[in-house]
């Protein structure tokens, strides 16, 4: 004990000596100076971006996997990046930020028009389809919606003002049987970056809305989180041509070229693809250019959207 305390007191002694110099003066911080560091990427990232339908994990889970493929087969230094909002993605190709981008064809068209990105592929969604609609839902317990023109004086929910299958085609439909936008009550979009999809299904069975509208394959994706017997769909749109991969102007044909090479090999029948084919949630890719999506350019003009809004 008496060795014990002896060690304290000699540590106790020799505290002062540690520590800061009584000579030495402190060093006055100024934290409200502060340098922005940029960092920068490489030159060489061909950025991919899938546009923000679903959740980012979604985004990722469906398309890391052709990331890789793609990455290895071309050689080029591909990364996924995740947009936000459909602006956002708009915005981010007009700003050369996104080098390839998959999208819906009404942002395509957008993006075509705007910025002067080019189609260079399509998917074939399951069944074989080279195409795809919306659908128009509500719960299926609502006994005063059970047709179209029930949804006169309704509430709508609608996934996004650029959404394909989530806005522009059901409101296409609605003007077809003469409903027009000033005949609901209220038109309001999902909140949130990413996720819009599932955030419509979900309004609409919390009882927020009466309607929602969404592409078809939705309520798939939100099977894990409610049961979808609980919902209606009332109505589906025609169908139009399926998403498109475009490439942003002025990015090297060669790198184009390489890119769409690798993408045509995809085939669900072969036995390396199908598991990349299968996240994706689509069979294979086929050529495409602009001309594929005359018919949006044509419904956008009809409803009275410009592809400048």
């Amino acid at each position: 004990m008496k060795k014990f305390l002896s060690a304290i007191i000699l540590l106790m002694g020799l505290l002062p000596s540690v520590g800061c110099n009584q000579d030495e003066r402190p060093v006055k911080v100024d934290l409200s100076k502060k340098e922005q560091v940029n960092l920068k990427e490489s030159p060489d990232v061909i950025t991919y971006a899938y546009l923000p339908q679903y959740s980012h994990t979604v985004s990722y889970q469906r398309h890391h996997l052709l990331v890789e493929f793609l990455r290895r087969e071309t050689g080029l230094n591909i990364k996924q990046i995740f947009p936000d909002t459909f602006e956002h993605h708009i915005k981010m190709v007009g700003q050369d930020k996104i080098d390839i981008s998959y999208s819906n064809p009404f942002i395509y068209v957008k993006i075509a028009h705007r910025y002067g990105a080019q189609a260079f592929a399509r998917i074939v969604e399951v069944y074989n389809q080279e195409s795809f609609r919306g659908q128009i839902i509500c719960r299926a317990d609502n006994h005063y919606i059970k047709t179209i023109s029930d949804c006169l004086g309704k509430s709508w929910i609608a996934v996004d003002s650029t959404s394909a299958g989530g806005y522009l085609y059901a409101l296409g439909y609605f003007v077809e049987h003469g409903i027009q936008k000033t005949d609901f009550s209220e038109i309001s979009f999902a909140p949130g970056p990413g996720g819009k999809q599932e955030g419509v299904v979900l309004a609409v069975h919390a009882g927020k809305y009466d309607i929602g509208t969404i592409r078809e394959g939705t309520l798939n994706v939100v099977a894990d989180k409610i049961d979808t017997n609980e919902i209606q769909v009332i109505a589906r749109t025609p169908l139009y041509p399926s998403w498109v991969y475009a490439s942003r102007a002025g990015l090297d044909t060669e790198i184009v070229k390489k890119i769409k090479t690798a993408m045509l090999k995809l085939d669900y029948n072969k036995k390396e693809c199908k598991h990349i084919l299968e996240a994706a949630n689509f069979i294979r890719m086929i050529s495409s250019d602009d001309r594929d999506f005359d018919s949006v350019k044509k419904l956008a003009a009809t409803v009275g959207i410009s592809l400048d809004e």
